[in-house]
């Protein structure tokens, strides 16, 4: 669970970020979490963004991707979603500092 500072940290290393997926018409599948939990996995970081013609809203599609992936939503602005889960292994945020 993240703290309202670690939050505002993340959100600001995300402003630089570019979108690496969306969620368009066809929802939330298997292979769309595959492709969350994959990209979690290498940055820690990411930004999604949900089409217009999506079923879901931006809420609700973090909501479910971060169930479904084990991850923590780190804002929700407009259609963009923006998560964060750091790697087991070899965590590059640091949070602590």
């Amino acid at each position: 669970m993240l703290n309202s500072k670690q939050r505002a940290k993340l959100r600001g290393m995300a402003n630089g970020l570019e979108t690496i997926l969306q969620v368009g018409k066809g929802g939330i599948n298997e292979n769309v979490v595959k492709q969350v939990v994959d990209a979690l996995y290498a940055r820690e970081l990411i930004k999604i963004r949900v089409l217009e013609n999506s079923i879901y809203t931006a809420k609700e599609a973090a909501a479910e991707l971060a169930e479904a992936a084990q991850c923590e939503v780190v804002q929700v602005m407009g259609s963009r979603v923006t998560l964060y889960k750091p790697n087991p292994k070899e965590p590059v945020i640091n949070l602590d500092a």
